[in-house]
């Protein structure tokens, strides 16, 4: 029989699961930003939950850091920005944890309105987040509604609204019998659309009292998406349709298996319909017992397969079907899915996390015929399998602790210590409020002296807004200290027993020689400043975006040179503290096709601070066009007394 036919008979294998209902979200207002209530007693798991969550901050914090709060977005990619929000929005909603609701709002307030081509993105954006590319509108969609289950403002929902209706003027039952058109030339018929169609149709029918026409709308789109032919034999989604209507058997894409598993949960929601949940299980049992979608246990894009690359979109598609698997997984209560949840997020902080907590592309880790890759994209789809992994009751309280910067490097003076500074920001949760004392713990290479106070004592009021603290942290480096990296960290301890341990490391190094993007850039990349990486291999500042470097040069530097190898339309400044300014070099020409690249080498001697630091800023000529200076490579010299 055919596991797509939405028929209205009660089916044994969901009947066995005991008292399973469709969640209370039909004809009514958002869910609550917390949905299970907290536990007031110690629970056995405690322990485990809140490091999950703990995890799951910090790694929030670190694509926030990509976050440009002028533009409101993710630098650089329009469509990939909204599920990246959503995910910020699941954290929030999984966790309680409210700090980024402004973040939130801000983006609908800044980017609600029309844009030309090449503004946010390479197409016109129309206004209220709508454009030729159909999905691109989906996404921004689905991203609205959990706004507005995260918050209740009612505007998340009404441009939700206007989105869906966007979309539903390309439903068109005249080719293939229906479904939603790719883009607004109507070429392609598609797997990401649709179900993003009926997914969002039914969460606007949840949320709308007395609806009947979005409910319709999901229905129909439904039958058609399941009658389409883009689900083979094994149960795995192809990508769309050929122009004759038959499955074009392309890629099955992770995205695509979860936005067919989040379509059936959420029309199941609105109709109660057994089979709908027993589809959605299969979709999930389907992607996971196969070796398309998991290598050794771990979920695998197509792409990520050695000598194959995936570009931008392709590295946010897994982290979107962790979203919909966790909601499956919490619905059921299925320990296969928890276990694969528990399993990916495993993965990811054991072998997908580099010393600054970036998380990247491949979940299971780099091998030596397959680099790994990280960027702000790749942070938001691995958030999304750590999200998943936070249980659905709270912990009674949570404690977390990162490292700021994590990577630092030094170029040691001769014949003297030389001392680092770091700071650990330090935060903490709390079923009800309390004063949480905490313990820090310091620890470094032998012969390293290591120091921050002992005590901290923070006082969370609940789980919505994390207490915070910064701990200064002082690291000497011994004199004779071979170049290398070498490893220091604070634990954190509260006496319930729950810790958390921040990593830094501290590069000694002799010499200033690194390629743009490489992770030898890291220490000395002071702040990304929402730059982006080309696929030409260089770092760039578009718009008013800008990135800066800093040199800790040694006591005793009388001259230092930095060289940079640059292109495009560029503005370099230099100062002593990473706060003032004096321009050295500019590109005074509109020139976006490389022509210009050359290296060219700067005196830093007179802008050099007490500390012997030197700060060197690169941004954009010509902001309002796009093509922002791009920097390859860096070396920098320096003589002392």
């Amino acid at each position: 029989m055919s596991m797509f036919r939405r028929t209205r008979r009660v089916l044994l294998a969901v009947a066995v699961i005991a008292g399973l209902q469709p969640v209370a979200l039909a004809h009514a207002g958002p869910p609550p930003t917390e949905s299970v209530p907290v536990s007031a007693a110690p629970q056995a798991d405690d322990v485990d939950a809140a490091t999950a969550v703990a995890d799951a901050r910090v790694s929030a914090d670190v694509l926030m850091d990509s976050y440009d709060p002028e533009k409101a977005w993710f630098a650089s990619s329009w469509w990939n920005s909204a599920v990246a929000l959503q995910t910020i929005g699941d954290y929030m909603k999984r966790t309680g944890d409210q700090s980024y609701l402004d973040e939130l709002d801000h983006s609908f307030e800044t980017n609600k309105g029309p844009f030309p081509a090449g503004e946010r993105s390479t197409d016109e954006i129309y206004g209220n987040f709508t454009s030729r590319a159909i999905d691109d509108s989906g996404w921004w969609g689905l991203n609205w509604v959990t706004a507005y289950d995260l918050t209740g403002d009612e505007k998340y929902l009404d441009m939700a609204l206007t989105i869906g209706e966007f979309m539903n003027e390309f439903w068109d039952t005249s080719t293939c019998g229906g479904g939603i058109w790719w883009n607004e030339e109507r070429t392609y018929k598609n797997a990401v659309t649709n179900g993003q169609w009926i997914r969002l149709t039914a969460e606007l029918h949840n949320r709308l009292p007395g609806d009947t026409l979005w409910l319709d709308r999901s229905q129909e789109a439904w039958d058609w998406y399941v009658a389409s032919g883009m689900i083979n034999s094994d149960g795995l989604v192809h990508d769309g349709l050929r122009d004759d209507c038959s499955s074009n058997n392309d890629t099955v894409w992770t995205y695509n298996q979860g936005l067919g598993i989040g379509a059936a949960l959420e029309l199941w929601r609105a109709t109660g319909d057994p089979e709908l949940l027993e589809q959605a299980r299969y979709l999930a049992d389907s992607a996971l017992g196969s070796d398309v979608l998991v290598k050794d246990g771990v979920l695998t894009e197509w792409c990520e397969a050695a000598g194959r690359s995936c570009d931008d979109n392709q590295k946010q598609f897994k982290g979107i079907f962790a979203r919909y698997l966790m909601e499956l997984a919490d619905t059921t209560g299925e320990p296969a899915y928890q276990q694969f949840v528990a399993d990916q997020a495993d993965s990811i902080w054991a072998n997908d996390r580099d010393v600054v907590g970036r998380l990247g592309l491949r979940w299971a880790g780099a091998t030596d015929t397959q680099p790994n890759v990280f960027d702000w994209r790749t942070q938001a789809s691995a958030l999304s399998a750590l999200i998943a992994d936070v249980p659905q009751e709270q912990p009674r309280r949570t404690i977390s602790a990162a490292a700021s910067p994590a990577v630092v490097a030094v170029l040691p003076a001769s014949g003297t210590a030389t001392r680092v500074g770091l700071d650990v920001a330090v935060a903490a949760t709390s079923a009800r409020p309390e004063a949480l004392p905490l313990t820090v713990r310091t620890s470094g290479p032998r012969g390293w002296k290591v120091t921050a106070d002992r005590t901290l004592r923070l006082s969370p009021t609940g789980h919505a807004s994390p207490a915070r603290a910064t701990v200064p942290v002082d690291v000497r480096v011994p004199v004779g200290t071979a170049d290398g990296s070498y490893p220091v960290s604070v634990t954190v301890t509260a006496r319930s027993g729950l810790t958390y341990t921040a990593r830094a490391e501290v590069l000694v190094a002799g010499v200033v020689d690194f390629a743009a993007g490489s992770p030898e850039e890291i220490p000395w990349l002071w702040d990304a400043g929402g730059s982006g990486f080309s696929g030409g291999g260089s770092r760039y500042a578009d718009g008013e975006s800008a990135f800066v470097y800093r040199f800790p040069f040694p006591e005793g530097t009388t001259s230092a040179q930095v060289a940079l190898e640059i292109d495009n339309q560029y503005v370099v400044e230099v100062g002593p503290d990473g706060e003032s300014w004096t321009t050295v070099l500019t590109e005074d020409e509109q020139i976006r096709d490389g022509s210009n690249r050359a290296e060219h080498t700067l005196d830093l001697t007179e802008h050099l601070g007490d500390d012997n630091a030197a700060y060197v800023r690169v941004s954009d000529a010509f902001p309002a066009d796009g093509w922002g200076g791009g920097v390859y490579h860096v070396t920098a010299t320096y003589e002392t007394s």
